[in-house]
């Protein structure tokens, strides 16, 4: 996945039950005031759920994105960011993973629910 690789996205654990990653804090993931942008949570938090989805797909099967629903709790101001991904419903047509995204100390950031479609 080279746009999560040039993100900085480290994969730590991978199986079809649950995904596991991070990423780094870096002024260039950030907004105004050192906050971590969103739009790198949630790519931590998709590029770790599509993991998850095509760890559970059929035989030469491919996956794609087709929802994703972020809240989000607090901001990350150093540190890092951690990713579990794990498997909601694993059915013929789509997968829905929810990845749960904790800062340095465990506080929880955010939780992502996207739903992969299935492609044969």
């Amino acid at each position: 996945m080279p746009f999560a690789s040039a993100l900085g996205v480290e994969v730590e654990q991978a199986s079809k039950d649950e995904v596991r990653g991070r990423l780094d804090w870096m002024t260039e993931h950030c907004t105004a005031g050192g906050v971590m942008h969103g739009g790198a949570l949630m790519s931590l938090a998709d590029s770790l759920g599509a993991i998850c989805a095509y760890l559970n797909l059929p035989e030469g099967a491919s996956t794609a994105t087709i929802e994703s629903k972020t809240n989000f709790f607090r901001g990350v101001r150093e540190g890092h960011v951690d990713g579990v991904s794990r498997p909601l419903h694993v059915g013929r047509t789509s997968i829905v993973v929810q990845t749960e995204l904790a800062d340095a100390a465990g506080k929880p950031v955010a939780v992502v629910i996207q739903t992969q479609a299935v492609l044969a």
